[in-house]
């Protein structure tokens, strides 16, 4: 029996509209399809592409509110929250439309042979295979230097945001792409690995979960295709003594039930120096508190449901079992009642450290508190993961800050601000946060072919 794909109000529990899979016949015609467009899409004048992506950020821009509703409707962000994020793609379309030219013009090979430069070069019909979270967002991210480049792309979404990928594909095609340049393949998982071995994808880009990273970069791998791989984040949220505390403890607050706290670079890990902890504890705890829970469609609402009925149960089972371990809940720790995937903002300190809220990633508004003795502490108890994708710090003192930034093991540090991806700077984690990198002209050149060329005289 083929099973439908299906788009899920989270909010409600009901089931908006379905979607039949695509066919045997009819994925491998996308795949012919995307091969033919690549040949004569992989010539067109970067110029060209550059007008294109502009078109697709005016149509992000001008359309942002019924945008943000499909992703509202899906997956349960707040409204404010999901237009921002079509506001945020048209940013990234109109980085690459300014700057993609010059990213990929020639490169003199300085201290090399006489007359040596680098090309870069596309290198095919590319797969991104993407998560829920931020529906537009991750997609863009991947679709707008892909296409820049002269690549073109086939998206298999997360099956729960079906309306998105479709919606992604019209923009594109709105903005004037050729025909099957980019192009939403609606299957489940289990045709991923089709797709992956097909001769006529080049590489994979992947945003989601360790577990489908892992199958992903092993299915690449034994077909010698090159991929990048976006996964899990237990980000610290570092607080030293001569932090503006007050700051500090509001950016906390947003930073944990950003996107209803269900974001790999969302703070999860608060760790805080032992002579402001009491402070800093009370002053958060009272922060989450005050969190407006409500429906996704209300501007007021800070915090909606969680995307999937599955996501609620697994993270309600995480702080069960951990408290269960010994870890207390300082507030929140179950779900609220009524339809819809809601859990309470929660806040659990004293987390032992076998425990699934030390050990793994909480994908949802539970934070998780720990005390340092002091700065070398904090470096211990931050870099005490398996994940390595971003990290916020606290401090004005210079000294403290470069310690931070030199031995915390992360893609990412930032200092005094909240981890938040931009279009102009690297995106990408180490250890088991993935590896590659997204953005700026380090995504621009994941998917080129970097032609080294020598000219002799």
């Amino acid at each position: 029996m083929v099973m439908m794909i299906a788009s899920i109000n989270p909010a409600t529990g009901q089931t908006v509209r379905t979607f039949d899979p695509l066919t045997d016949a009819g994925l491998e015609e996308k795949l012919a399809r995307a091969a033919a467009a690549y040949q004569s899409y992989r010539r067109t004048d970067p110029g060209v592409r550059a007008q294109h992506l502009h078109a697709a950020a005016r149509i992000l821009e001008q359309e942002q509110d019924r945008l943000g509703r499909i992703m509202t409707l899906e997956m349960g962000k707040p409204i404010a929250a999901a237009r921002a994020e079509a506001a945020k793609c048209a940013l990234a379309c109109r980085y690459y439309a300014e700057h993609g030219q010059q990213l990929l013009a020639d490169d003199v090979i300085a201290g090399g042979p006489a007359s040596s430069y680098l090309r870069y070069q596309p290198i095919g019909p590319l797969l991104a295979v993407m998560p829920w979270n931020f529906p537009f967002w991750q997609v863009f991210r991947f679709a707008a230097p892909a296409l820049m480049a002269g690549n073109v792309g086939l998206l298999k979404h997360a099956s729960n945001v079906p309306q998105c990928a479709i919606e992604i594909e019209r923009i594109f095609r709105r903005a004037g792409f050729p025909d099957d340049v980019f192009q939403t393949l609606l299957i489940g998982s289990a045709k991923v690995q089709r797709v992956i071995e097909d001769p006529r994808i080049r590489a994979v880009s992947l945003t989601g979960s360790e577990p489908a990273g892992a199958q992903v970069a092993a299915q690449a791998g034994r077909q010698i295709k090159k991929t990048v791989l976006e996964l899990g984040g237990s980000d610290p949220f570092i607080v030293m003594p001569s932090a503006d505390l007050d700051r500090a403890v509001r950016t906390a607050i947003d930073a944990r039930i950003l996107n209803n706290g269900q974001s790999c670079i969302a703070a999860k890990r608060f760790i805080v120096d032992a002579r402001i902890y009491a402070e800093f504890e009370r002053r958060f705890v009272e922060g989450m508190q005050a969190v407006r829970v409500g429906d996704p469609m209300d501007e007021a609402t800070q915090l909606g449901p969680l995307a999937t009925p599955a996501i609620l149960e697994a993270l309600h089972q995480q702080v069960r079992r951990s408290v269960e371990m010994g870890a207390r809940a300082l507030t929140g720790g179950q779900r609220l009642p009524g339809p819809g995937n809601y859990y309470a903002p929660t806040v659990l300190a004293d987390v032992p450290g076998n425990s699934p809220a030390y050990i793994e990633e909480l994908f949802g508004p539970v934070a998780v508190l720990f005390r340092s003795d002091d700065i070398d502490d904090a470096i211990r108890i931050a870099n005490d993961t398996e994940f390595g994708l971003g990290a916020s710090v606290w401090t004005t003192d210079d000294a403290e800050q470069a310690r931070f930034v030199d031995q915390i093991e992360a893609g990412m540090v930032f200092v005094n601000t909240m981890v938040a991806s931009d279009p102009a700077l690297p995106f990408g984690g180490v250890k088991r946060s993935g590896y590659g990198r997204e953005l700026s002209s380090c995504g621009l050149r994941e998917f080129v072919n970097i032609k080294t060329v020598r000219v002799a005289q």
